[in-house]
C-alpha cells in the first residue's frame, strides 16, 4: 500500500494505492467522500481517492505517509462510514532494510550491470540487477525491496534489466536522499555489524 497526502497542492484527499500494478482501463466508483479506483476488466479495487481526509484521521506528514497498523485500521473505519465494504490486505513489513551481498555475477547482456543474490532475512535471497562501480561480496547494504517509495517518489517495483529479472534495489545515499551524501556513483555501505532484514531508518 503507498498512501500521500499534500493538502497544500492536492487539496484535503488522501491518495491510495493498493498495488503497484498501472491499471489500464479505470473505472471511478463514488461513495460519499470516497471515489474506489478499479481495474475496468475485473472491478478489482486497485486504489481510492479520500476526499475530506482531515474529517477522518489526523495526518502530519506531507508527501508519502507511513503505513502502519493505526492508519491501516482508521482507512478501514473511514472506509465503512461510506458505504463500503473493502479489507485492507497490507504488508507491514518494513521496506527498506539491510542486506547482506553473497554473490556478485557478470551480466550477460550489460558490461556495467552486475547480477547480485542479496540475503534480506527472508527464506531464499533476492535478485538484484545493480550499476553500482563498487557493489562487492561481504558487503553490507540498504535495500529498497518491492513496494517501496523512494524520496523521489519513485515506487520500486519487479522489473527486468537488460533481460535479467531484478527484485529489489541496492541503494546509494543520495537516492536515499541522507543528508551531506556524497554526488558520487556508488551503494551506500554498510558496517558489517549492522543485523541482516532489520529496518533502514533514514
Amino acid at each position: 500500500m503507498i498512501v500521500s497526502y499534500n493538502k497544500a497542492h492536492v487539496g484535503d484527499v488522501l491518495l491510495v494505492q493498493l498495488t503497484t500494478e498501472a491499471i489500464v482501463k479505470t473505472e471511478l466508483e463514488k461513495h460519499g467522500d470516497l471515489v474506489l479506483l478499479k481495474e475496468g476488466a475485473t472491478s478489482e479495487v486497485k486504489g481510492f481517492n479520500l476526499f475530506n481526509a482531515s474529517n477522518y484521521l489526523t495526518i502530519e506528514e506531507v508527501g508519502n505517509i507511513e503505513v502502519t497498523k493505526e492508519l491501516v485500521a482508521q482507512l478501514e473505519e473511514a472506509i465503512a462510514k461510506n458505504g463500503v465494504a473493502l479489507s485492507l490486505d497490507v504488508d507491514l513489513s518494513p521496506k527498506f532494510v539491510v542486506g547482506h551481498v553473497k554473490e556478485v555475477g557478470e551480466h550477460p547482456n550489460a558490461d556495467k550491470l552486475h547480477i547480485c543474490q542479496v540475503d534480506v532475512g527472508e527464506d531464499e535471497p533476492l535478485q538484484i540487477v545493480c550499476g553500482a562501480p563498487n557493489v562487492a561480496e561481504g558487503q553490507h547494504v540498504v535495500v529498497a525491496k518491492i513496494g517501496a517509495v523512494m524520496p523521489s517518489g519513485m515506487v520500486i517495483k519487479e522489473s527486468a534489466l537488460r533481460g535479467v529479472d531484478s527484485y529489489g534495489m541496492m541503494c546509494s545515499a543520495r537516492e536515499l536522499a541522507i543528508p551531506n551524501a556524497p554526488q558520487v556513483r556508488g551503494i551506500m555501505v554498510l558496517d558489517n555489524d549492522t543485523e541482516v532484514g532489520s529496518a533502514f531508518k533514514f
